[in-house]
């Protein structure tokens, strides 16, 4: 098992390292991290001048806990101290994700048996969700699978302290993980264990409560602004009345629009055999929360989202298929591993394969030339493609059509393509120009890349 371990860490790994050499991991989010992260390195709390800007919180020294109820990112600093750049996040998501094997394996092999166990680990370990995650920059979701997997285990062995440890580490790593206690919570109660049951059931609403409604806006975040359930009402007491009071039209949004109905890769990736034990209900909080939004990027399996998910509907698999005699257990811990295998090239392998394996895109070697054309120290208005690899050693906003900043002293655009958050190539190509009719001097223009300069004292914030 520690070989498997030791390759998936390797494997996720290579992969981010080769996304942020070929100039595809971006500002969005892996600059964001990487100055947050930095940030705890040097005792501070975890300042984003690029989220500061980009979401219009215009507040100076804007905290990342004021985004998102993450301070279990500090646990990094120290790899900030060994190497000061994002590689080190992308090192440290690699090995975390890996992490989740071992106690897969621990709790595969009690219900399953050796061999089952075995299949089941390596079929975690090339699951699309996890794939995806990887492929996309760096987030909180690493630290999720391996401490869900050990708490459910040792909850298992019989270890409850540990896993109640491994419980409130997980409410550290994002503020909506309350609702896989809470999930925990159904589940023990489904087992008869009522009073447990429900003690994590309140108590992990009250986490996401707390964490969404005192401390995000304690450290100057805003209460409601990732609110995304319209459908529902304007705040989670509207949206539980409308839940009660008409459940039906609430079930209706699960699969409204049919979008969301491509998460049923979820089931596939185990083969259904999630829904044969309660352990399910572990995951139900978490995928309520993604599909009964209005906002489409929480549907589908781009990003990092189902990395969430996937450990939990692992665990519950492995407990439901356990109902089966040996030849069905090992029959279908092969049948998972094989559906891994086959349907890894359609999601984010697939793109990995033919992007990191062929010949490096002539552009790459472009883009270097273009940060290479920025000095170290002052800010930089950076194209989402170009941003992380300049975060190391200059305070970083992302290229927007309405300037965060008034006349930053440096621009790195990018007109190629389309970029986020443009809506069309022509509107970069018309921010390259209007930036240049305002007395910024171009420094480089090579295939798409546009590096500006306006020499000034200081950026001015826009008011």
């Amino acid at each position: 098992m520690g070989l498997i371990t030791v390759v998936a860490a390797v494997g996720y790994t290579l992969v981010g390292y080769l996304e942020l050499r070929g100039i595809r991991a971006g500002v969005l989010d892996l600059a964001i991290f990487d100055q947050g992260v930095r940030s705890y390195s040097e005792f501070r709390l975890p300042e984003s001048v690029t989220k500061e800007y980009l979401d219009g919180f215009h507040d100076e020294g804007f905290s990342l806990l004021g985004d998102h109820w993450s301070p279990i990112l500090a646990l990094l600093a120290p790899l900030y101290w060994l190497n000061d750049g994002p590689l080190s996040l992308l090192f440290a998501q690699g090995v975390l994700f890996a992490l989740a094997a071992p106690p897969l394996w621990l709790f595969t092999r009690r219900r399953l048996g050796a061999a089952s166990a075995y299949l089941v680990s390596v079929a975690y370990v090339v699951c699309w969700p996890v794939a995806q995650a990887v492929e996309f920059d760096f987030h909180e979701v690493a630290f999720a699978p391996p401490l869900i997997a050990w708490m459910v285990e040792r909850y298992d062995a019989g270890r409850v302290r540990t896993a109640l440890l491994m419980g409130g580490l997980l409410l550290l790593t994002k503020e909506d993980m309350g609702l896989v206690i809470a999930g925990f919570g159904l589940y023990l109660a489904a087992r008869g264990r009522w009073r447990s049951g429900l003690l994590l059931v309140g108590g992990g609403v009250a986490a996401v409560l707390v964490a969404t409604k005192v401390l995000i806006p304690f450290f100057g975040g805003r209460d409601g602004f990732y609110w995304r359930y319209e459908d529902l009402g304007d705040g989670p007491f509207s949206a539980l009345v409308h839940v009660l009071t008409h459940p039906v039209r609430t079930l209706a949004l699960l699969g409204t629009p049919p979008d969301k109905l491509v998460t049923g890769w979820l089931l596939l990736m185990v083969l259904g055999a999630c829904l044969l034990s309660p352990l399910a209900l572990l995951s139900l909080p978490l995928l309520a929360e993604r599909m009964l939004s209005s906002y489409p990027h929480w549907w589908g399996v781009p990003f990092h989202y189902n990395a969430f998910l996937a450990i939990p509907l692992f665990l519950a698999a492995v407990d439901g298929i356990a109902r089966f005699g040996p030849r069905t257990r090992v029959t279908w811990a092969a049948g998972v591993l094989a559906t891994g295998l086959v349907t890894a090239p359609l999601f984010a392998y697939g793109t990995i394969a033919r992007t990191e394996l062929g010949p490096e895109p002539a552009y790459v070697a472009v883009a270097r030339r273009a940060v290479a054309a920025v000095p170290p120290g002052p800010m930089v208005a950076a194209a989402l493609p170009v941003g992380a690899s300049l975060t190391a050693r200059n305070p970083v906003i992302l290229w927007e059509p309405a300037p965060a900043y008034e006349n930053p002293p440096w621009i790195v655009a990018f007109t190629r393509w389309k970029t986020t958050p443009f809506d069309r190539v022509e509107d970069q190509v018309a921010e390259v120009e209007r930036l240049r009719s305002t007395g910024y001097r171009t420094v480089f223009d090579e295939g798409g890349f546009v590096v500006l300069h306006r020499p000034q004292e200081a950026p001015t914030p826009v008011s």
